[in-house]
Parts: structure tokens; C-alpha cells; sequence
């Protein structure tokens, strides 16, 4: 990898702060982020999806830059970036079509044998609709484009199905998104997250997680871009994390290759553990880190987050050790504006960030912004992602929620789920070890 002078960070999210703290922890060199938010610092005024200036800014302070959000990357900026001799970390714009296009996804994993729901893509409503109404399965509705986590509708009947495709077909309510939808026979089980780091060859996975989709307790109401999550998730067992490597990760690698696709970067695998046969199937790919997931795994992480980037780099990750992780569990409970993933307002004063929360407990932001006075302003539907650890994952949720009661802004305006990592207390023991 070539020598670098600074560190760039691409992105607003709790993400990208998550890995920014991390990084800092990792390294001297000074870390930037374009935009960033109110919560981090030496923040760059260049909007992410804005490759040009992106490109003459890590050209000037001779930055490694690291894409947290899908867009820039399907817009390409690996692509331009590489063309360019500057390091960056992410898939190439090809690569990742694996999340920018549901259809690309499915058809991919159909022809790789990589085992997911069975599904039939349509571009009108009306051939989607005949189709929901002469199934006598239940369906998940996708639009195939790039939707901020919010174009998937999980359907419990022809009804909401019809409406899901009118929405997306008729309504346009996301745009040039829509053009065509997935319908997939809906699996019934638990979901939970995969992420590993790819070089194109070796693959070195991370830290297991959960992630809270759903807007309202009890996983009800719309899907968001992420309410909480928790790591580790003791849904994935050794023996079903081999399984996934070996039927899911490894050959989604070796299919891009075949393809003539150089996969490096985080390879994200939202997985659904169907009830019964314990069998992973996967929902989505990812090509990036999930958010709130990388928020409570890099919490865990013991190891040096930049190392194994710079391995990755250099195609030389299968000569780094395995990753440690604190023998700790960790829970991330994301705070939102009231309305949310709807309307909400903003520019709302934030109180309680300057309390004392424990040096286990870390306020990563998101939608926040500083005003003329300094003060915290909510900017944002996610707003901010509390993440702590404990020795049990009940005392992480409880010492979680302690610190959310201590944060507000305006009366009522804030909201967060109240069953964040519920799931895995029922599944799990009271302490955890790798």
C-alpha cells in the first residue's frame, strides 16, 4: 500500500464516526470526514455522493480514504479514485452492484448456487400484483435500487403486498429506485448480520451482530435504516458460522472472480436463520458495514482496525492473525426524531451529551450538527447511537438504556425501540466467551 499522510472518512453516520474513533484509537495520523456531523471532528464541508472534490481533497492531504455509505460507491468513486493512484477502501463501482441492484444480487446468487428465497422480478404493477395474488405464499417486496434501508416491505398478506407495489410503481415514491421490484417468497426465522473484510482472495470475518430493522417494538411497523443492534449474536454458532463461510462468503467471492469482479472491501450478508432447519438464507448483500452493526462490533474490537484494512490493500490479509475481540457484549440503541422513518423536525437542541457515561459507554453521532453557539442540533432521522458494553448482554442493554433516558430534545421529540437486543437475551447465557 502506498504511503498515506492522513486519514478520510467518507460519510455522516454513527458509522462512520464508530470508525473514525476507532481509527483514531489506531493510529497518529490526523482523520478527516466529509461531511461528518456534529459529534466529529475536522470535518470536511464536501457532500459524499461528490466525487470530484472528494477526489481533490484526498489528492491534496495525500489521504487513505475509507467509503462508508453505499451511494459514493455506486456512483464509483473506487473506480475514480484508483484511476487516480490514491488508496481507498471499498468495493469498485462493479462489485457493488451486489447492494445497488436487488435483481443483479438474485440473479447473482441464483447462479451461484449461494442459497436464498426463491423469487420472479417484475417491472409494471400489474404483472406484480397477479403474480401476489396467485401465490399462495406470503412475499417480501424489494426495489432494486438503492433505497437508504427503507425499500424492503415485508408482507404478512396480498393486501400489503398490493400496496408495497403501488407505492413503489404508481406512487414513485422512490424515484429512479423502482424501475423494477423483487418479489421473494417471504422465510420465516431470525435475522442477523455477517460482515467480513475481503482482498479479493482471503476473507477474514468479523464479529457476529443483530440488527433492528423495524421502526416499533416487536419488529412492527416500516423498515428504517437501523433502530439498534447488538454483538455478539448468539444465533451464529461455530459450526453455522463455518456453514455460512463456506456456502455464502467464500462462494460469493469466488463467483465475483469468475465474473472478473475483484471484490475488496466489507462484504456485508444480511442473513435470515430460518425456524426449523437452522439454515441460513441471505436476504441482501451489503457492501459496505451495516449501521448500527459496525457501532457495537468495532466497540468489541481488540485488534488494529487499520492493520487488517491496510492487509486488505495490500491482498495480504490471510498473513494476519486472527481478530481479537473484548470478552464483552455490546449494545447499540439508536436514537431518533419523533416521525421518523417519515417526516420529522429538526434543528433541535440535544441535552445530556456532556454527562459522564462510563469510559464502556460511547455516543457515536449521526443526524447532528453544531450551531454558532457549539450546541448539538438534531439534523437528522437517525440522530444519534448509544453503544455500551458489559460482561453480560442484559447489562449492556440496561446500562444502554440508562444513558438514553439521560439524553433529550424537546419535549417528546425523541424516540427509540425499547426491546434493542430483547432477542438475544432470550437466546443467551448470562456470560460469553469466544
Amino acid at each position: 500500500m502506498k504511503r498515506y499522510d492522513s486519514i478520510l472518512i467518507i460519510g455522516s453516520g454513527g458509522r462512520e464516526h464508530s470508525i473514525g474513533w476507532k481509527l483514531s484509537n489506531d493510529t497518529k495520523k490526523k482523520v478527516y470526514f466529509a461531511p461528518g456531523n456534529g459529534g466529529t471532528g475536522n470535518n470536511i464541508e464536501i457532500d459524499s455522493n461528490d466525487l470530484m472534490k472528494l477526489l481533490e481533497f484526498a489528492k491534496k492531504y495525500n489521504s487513505f480514504t475509507i467509503v462508508g455509505p453505499e451511494k459514493p460507491l455506486a456512483l464509483g468513486i473506487v473506480d475514480l479514485f484508483e484511476g487516480s493512484q490514491l488508496s481507498i477502501f471499498g468495493p469498485n463501482r462493479n462489485a457493488s452492484r451486489l447492494e445497488s441492484s436487488k435483481v443483479f444480487a438474485k440473479l447473482f446468487m441464483q447462479n451461484t448456487g449461494i442459497q436464498t428465497a426463491p423469487f420472479s422480478i417484475f417491472s409494471d404493477a400489474s404483472s406484480a400484483i397477479k403474480h401476489v395474488q396467485s401465490s399462495s405464499k406470503n412475499v417480501v417486496v424489494k426495489v432494486d435500487g438503492l433505497a437508504a434501508g427503507k425499500g424492503v416491505f415485508v408482507c404478512d398478506n396480498d393486501k400489503s403486498a398490493t400496496e408495497a407495489i403501488k407505492k413503489i410503481f404508481i406512487d414513485n415514491e422512490f424515484r429512479n429506485s423502482s424501475n423494477k421490484i423483487v418479489l421473494e417468497e417471504r422465510i420465516y426465522g431470525d435475522e442477523a448480520s455477517f460482515i467480513a473484510i475481503c482482498d479479493g482472495r482471503f476473507i477474514l470475518p468479523l464479529a457476529s451482530s443483530q440488527d433492528h430493522k423495524n421502526i416499533l417494538d416487536g419488529d412492527k411497523g416500516p423498515n428504517t435504516g437501523g433502530m439498534g443492534s447488538y454483538s455478539p449474536t448468539p444465533l451464529i454458532t461455530q459450526s453455522l458460522e463455518n456453514k455460512i463461510m463456506e456456502r455464502i462468503i467464500q462462494p460469493t467471492i469466488k463467483g465475483l472472480n469468475n465474473l472478473g469482479i475483484n471484490f475488496k472491501g466489507f462484504l456485508y450478508a444480511g442473513l435470515m436463520i430460518e425456524r426449523g432447519s437452522n439454515e441460513p438464507y441471505v436476504l441482501e448483500f451489503n457492501v459496505r458495514m451495516g449501521d448500527p452493526e459496525c457501532q457495537s462490533i468495532l466497540s468489541r474490537m481488540d485488534s488494529n482496525l487499520l492493520q487488517y484494512l491496510e492487509a486488505a490493500m495490500d491482498e495480504k490479509l490471510e498473513s494476519m492473525p486472527t481478530i481479537k475481540w473484548k470478552d464483552k457484549h455490546s449494545v447499540c440503541i439508536v436514537m431518533a426524531s419523533r416521525g421518523y422513518p417519515g417526516k420529522y423536525q429538526t434543528g433541535k437542541v440535544i441535552h445530556g451529551l456532556n454527562s459522564r457515561f462510563g469510559h464502556d459507554t460511547h455516543v457515536f453521532h449521526s443526524g447532528t450538527k453544531k450551531n454558532s453557539m457549539r450546541e448539538i442540533l438534531t439534523n437528522g432521522g437517525r440522530v444519534l447511537s448509544v453503544t455500551s458494553l458489559d460482561d453480560t448482554l442484559e447489562g449492556a442493554k440496561n446500562k444502554c438504556y440508562s444513558v438514553v433516558s439521560q439524553i433529550h430534545w424537546g419535549e417528546n421529540e425523541e424516540y427509540y425501540r425499547r426491546d434493542i437486543a430483547l432477542r438475544g437475551i432470550k437466546y443467551t447465557s448470562s456470560t460469553f466467551s469466544d
